[in-house]
This record gives C-alpha cells, structure tokens and sequence, in this order.
C-alpha cells in the first residue's frame, strides 16, 4: 500500500513539474510569443530533462547493482570521458587543423559533435565488454574503465593545450551539460531513442536481482553471470552514450537518484526499484532544471551546478552510512 501511495505522488508530480518548467524562465511572453518561447524552447527543454533524467537514473542503478558499488554511477567506466574525448576531437582538434572548428557550422557542426560523442563513447563501451569476456571479477573490470577514462581525459588535456582559447571556451561550455542544446527535430530522436531503450533496461530487471545475492548464488539459479554482466554494461552503456551526446556529461543524477529511490521504497527488489527510480529521475531532474533557470534572474545555472548541490550530499551520506 506505501509503495502503491509513493508510485501515485512520482506519476502525480511529473506533470506538474512539467507545467512549472514550463511556466517559468528568465523572458515573460505574450499570445503572440507562446509558439517561440513555449513550444520551441521550454517545452523541449522539460522533455529533454525528463529523458536525460530517466536514462541516468536506470543506467546509475544498473552500475551499482553490477559492481555491487553504492557509489557507481554511470560514468564509472569512462564512457562519459570518452564521449568528451570524442567532442574534443570536433571541437579543439578540427579548430587546430582547419583554423576553425567544426562545431560553429550550425547544425552540421552540432550533428558532428553529436555523433562524435556517440562514436567515442561505443568504442570504449566495446573495449569494456570485450575486456568483460577476459576477466572473471568486477573490480578488474572496474579498474580498467577507471583507467580508460583518465587515459581518455588525459588526451582531452592534450588537445587543450595546443588549441585556441576560442575553441577551448566552447569545449568547457559543452562540458558544463544543458537540457538546453537538445532543439528542433533534435528533440523527438533523443527522446525516443530513450524510450525505445528503456524497455530493453527493463528487462534487465530479474538478472539484476540474482546479482544482488552474488555471482556464485547466481550461478547455481541458473544465470550465466558473465553474460548477464555484459548485456548490463551494454544497456547503461548506451544509455550514458546518448545522454552525454546530446546533454554533455550530466553528474550525479546516476549516482545519487538510485539511492533516493531506495530511501523512500525501502527495497532492493528491482521490480519495484527499477521504475521508482525512473520516476525519480524524471521528477527530480525536472526539479533540477527549474533550479537552474533561476526564476526573475537574467540567466541559467550550468545544469551540473544544480545536479551537483543535490547528489554530493547525498553520496557523501552514503560514504559516512557505509563507514558507520
């Protein structure tokens, strides 16, 4: 019955935080400005956060339920970095090579940055699956995507320093996340790219939960661990990759909204806990983008600002629970 209640307040508060996104903003608007600023901006805007939030919640969950790790999220095997490697690649190598990088050419420069993150953000997803296939344990496994992810920051470090300030400018903006970059047609692939994604993390549900009883326990039910393993990798995988290129590297939603979640169901069954967190993520990053926009103000926060006042606490919390 609690949790049937929790299910109804989540489902309730999404349309209205809906409605708050899109009521509220730095410019007022008349009749003749509703289609600009509502239909062309906010509403995007919200559907955006809305996606961006479920997508890193389910992906967040999934890490810390495979790695057996409150405090994975879904960047922990350097996806995230390299999909940043990859918009480096667009952004500081382009501008060095051509004396003007590729991400100023309107929507191709904005399609090449796209894709460049999706691209850079497989290929390691690859390499950590087929390393998967290698090793037996996941602190292994989690070490080399730590690793991956310093190499791939460390290259990025690189391209800073034989690139433009101009160019490098635009990079540190990218990196500072936006449900705002996501615009026009745009909008409607990212969001049902999530949504037909979704559903395949949802299956993901009952290997989820044998994992949490450990791998030998596991075993003897009947799962192939090592399998189950990869396919998980590969659904937050996926999920991280399409956020980050079109959002930029969100933090902390994936770390913190799972443990929320857990707070207020008061389980570790993935049945009920897979969609509380979805839903969480939708309320709270909708919550986080209304933050962000500092109602009456002539600007927005950097989305990661925001993210970053929620989920810190909340893993530091974490970090002094498990120490007690």
């Amino acid at each position: 019955m609690k949790n049937t209640i929790l299910f109804i307040i989540l489902i309730a508060s999404i349309p209205l935080l809906l409605i708050v996104n899109i009521m509220t903003g730095s410019v007022a608007y008349d009749n003749e400005l509703w289609n600009n600023i509502v239909l062309n901006i906010r509403l995007p805007q919200a559907l955006t956060a809305m996606a961006c939030g479920a997508a890193l919640s389910v992906a967040g969950l999934q890490m810390q339920t495979v790695f057996r790790n409150p405090l994975a999220g879904p960047s922990v095997l350097g996806i995230s970095s390299a999909a940043s490697l990859g918009v480096a690649m667009v952004v500081l190598l382009s501008g060095a090579i051509l004396n003007g990088a590729l991400s100023r050419f309107g929507i191709i420069g904005n399609t090449a940055v796209t894709l460049a993150a999706i691209v850079g953000s497989l290929c390691v997803m690859l390499l950590i699956v087929a390393i998967s296939k290698k090793v037996e344990g996941n602190a292994t496994l989690l070490i080399s995507g730590v690793l991956i992810g310093y190499i791939a920051t460390a290259v990025t470090g690189v391209l800073k320093a034989y690139s433009s300030e101009e160019d490098v400018h635009a990079y540190v903006v990218w990196g500072l996340g936006s449900f705002s970059r996501v615009s026009g047609g745009q909008v409607n692939v990212f969001v049902g790219l999530t949504a037909l994604l979704m559903p395949v993390a949802m299956l993901m549900v009952k290997p989820l939960n044998l994992l949490l009883m450990g791998d030998m326990y596991a075993q003897n039910l009947g799962l192939n661990v090592r399998r189950a393993r990869m396919w998980i990798i590969c659904s937050a995988g996926i999920l991280t990759a399409v956020v980050t290129a079109y959002c930029g590297p969100i933090m902390f939603l994936g770390l913190a909204v799972p443990h929320i979640a857990r707070g207020l169901f008061r389980t570790s069954d993935h049945r009920i806990l897979m969609p509380a967190t979805m839903l969480c993520g939708i309320s709270i990053a909708l919550l986080c983008n209304v933050i962000s926009k500092m109602p009456g103000a002539n600007g927005i926060l950097p989305i990661n600002s925001v993210t970053a006042l929620i989920g810190a606490p909340i893993a530091l919390y974490v970090l002094l629970k498990r120490k007690r």
